[in-house]
């Protein structure tokens, strides 16, 4: 920290009042918003001095050329430190969830600036290399100068090995592997030198005054101009209908025209490709992060992928790859029992708890006996577990059911995402919040440990008859963490036991029986 403070007061001759954290992204680096006299600027922590000089020196390539990047005003000796311009901190992710409409459209103005924003692409891609010579240029990037066949394969294998074989897909390793050989040659058979961002997609675009930002430019590299395109229409969490994408593939030819003339139907053809790469790519990563580490966000998110597959296939984009299309058919079938089987599960806990909630009538008839015994015990049915959040300035919940047992956890050891500004008009049960909250980690590792506490005690209290529990959580301002932590273990004690919830957020008045 005092290093910031040094740099700080060397480029502005002020004394920061303020250093406040930044919700951090997918690496180590670690950013601050830094105040004082002077004016705001964002701080930046690296741990690898390569990866810190790829942002700084692309960034003055593309201030040279004119494009909407932060500007590098200060860099330590050791270049391990560097201040930067603050573009605020409404990302174009939360400014389509403030947009984005109640049938979960986008409004006119919300596609208005994703036009101005894909248009912006072809420019990043092209004009940068005019003024200097390729190799001049791709030297600095970081870690690596291009995205190379081997690069394609690594990704293929993550599909591989981090999703299918995680979820129990059956496959011949050697036929697919072919199909694999195939399209990394597919992918990698016109090679320009054009800049590949790498990560271009709505968390890495902040609006300031309304005008588009781009950040987090560090991992860019030469790379066919098609990936962006893909990566930025078929990021999952953006939700984008195909009307929207057709509309965007649109704006960006157009403005690809100076640079590359070519027709839609071209670009189609080698863009298909890529989409379905991104795909896999991204099954990869939830087949990782959902599969393996149990993170819920990316668990749910599979079967947008899955069904983003699908319509590939129904494409024809893998007809060159017969073999992959045959294992990706059975990993749709797959996923269509599971849904099935889910549903038929939900039904089935339905039907048990209207039988239990008429227990007399239903056991006096034999309906819930299995070989002369009760399937269920009636005083599992009884249990009601209330769940709250809350603001602590408010005061605790009263147990109005004179148990006087149950827990309130504090949810203020995490981080807190109402610290900025992009999520105070938002609660726990918004997308962004919950993706800080999931990115971050504490909540998730925080919650695991409550999980455990409150399976025991709903289990015991099931066993001994006792008719109520209650559960609270809160945090400061009973919006952001005590929402989505009592969200999520409500959620989670519906699944996994016949019981009765009943959900409170009493801050923000909404109120849920989930049964």
């Amino acid at each position: 920290m005092e290093r910031i403070v040094q740099l700080y007061q060397r480029l502005t001759d002020c004394e920061p009042q303020d250093i406040v954290p930044l919700a951090g992204a997918g690496s180590n680096r670690r950013y601050f918003r830094v105040k004082g006299e002077g004016e705001s600027l964002i701080a930046v922590i690296g741990t690898n001095k390569e990866e810190n000089e790829a942002f700084i020196d692309l960034a003055q390539r593309f201030r040279d050329g004119d494009l909407p990047v932060p500007a590098v005003l200060a860099v330590s000796e050791d270049r391990m430190v560097y201040l930067q311009e603050d573009c605020g901190d409404v990302s174009l992710y939360s400014f389509m969830a403030q947009h984005r409409q109640a049938d979960g459209t986008l409004d006119a103005m919300a596609l208005d600036v994703l036009k101005a924003i894909i248009r912006e692409l072809p420019r990043f891609q092209f004009q940068p290399i005019v003024s200097q010579t390729a190799d001049k240029f791709f030297n600095h990037c970081f870690p690596q100068r291009e995205m190379d066949r081997m690069s394609v394969m690594f990704d293929l294998n993550y599909f591989k090995y981090c999703f299918l074989k995680l979820k129990g897909v059956e496959f011949n390793e050697f036929r697919l592997q072919q199909d694999f050989e195939r399209l990394a040659d597919d992918l990698m058979m016109e090679q320009e030198d054009t800049f590949l961002y790498r990560d271009f997609q709505s968390r890495n675009v902040m609006l300031k005054n309304g005008c588009p930002y781009f950040i987090d430019f560090q991992g860019g590299r030469r790379g066919p101009i098609y990936y962006d395109v893909a990566s930025f229409l078929w990021q999952s969490s953006a939700k984008f209908s195909d009307a929207v994408r057709e509309q965007l593939i649109d704006e960006y030819l157009a403005a690809l025209q100076p640079f590359k003339p070519m027709s839609k139907s071209d670009f189609l053809h080698k863009f298909r490709l890529f989409v379905l790469f991104r795909i896999l790519q991204v099954l990869g990563a939830y087949g990782y992060r959902g599969l393996w580490e149990e993170k819920e966000y990316f668990t749910n998110s599979i079967p947008l992928a899955i069904s983003n597959l699908q319509k590939e296939l129904s494409l024809g984009t893998c007809k060159s790859y017969p073999y992959l299309a045959e294992v990706a058919r059975s990993l749709i079938a797959l996923n269509a029992e599971e849904e099935k089987s889910r549903v038929e599960e939900a039904e089935k806990k339905a039907k048990v708890a209207t039988y239990l909630q008429n227990d007399a009538t239903y056991i006096s008839h034999g309906i819930l006996a299995v070989e002369g015994e009760i399937s269920k015990s009636p005083k599992a049915a009884s249990l009601v577990v209330n769940v709250f959040s809350f603001s602590f300035k408010k005061g605790i919940p009263a147990d109005e059911s004179g148990n006087g047992g149950g827990y309130v956890f504090d949810c203020r050891s995490t981080h807190n995402p109402g610290r900025y500004d992009e999520y105070k008009p938002l609660t726990g049960l918004d997308q962004p919040v919950i993706d800080f909250l999931e990115a971050d980690g504490e909540i998730l590792t925080f919650l695991e440990s409550v999980d455990r506490l409150v399976d025991f005690h709903v289990a015991r209290f099931q066993e001994r008859g006792f008719t109520h529990l209650q559960i609270s959580f809160g945090c400061t301002g009973g919006r952001h963490r005590s929402v989505y932590c009592a969200q999520h273990v409500a959620e989670h004690i519906h699944q996994k036991f016949d019981v009765e919830v009943h959900l409170c957020h009493r801050e923000q008045n909404i109120t849920q029986v989930l049964k």
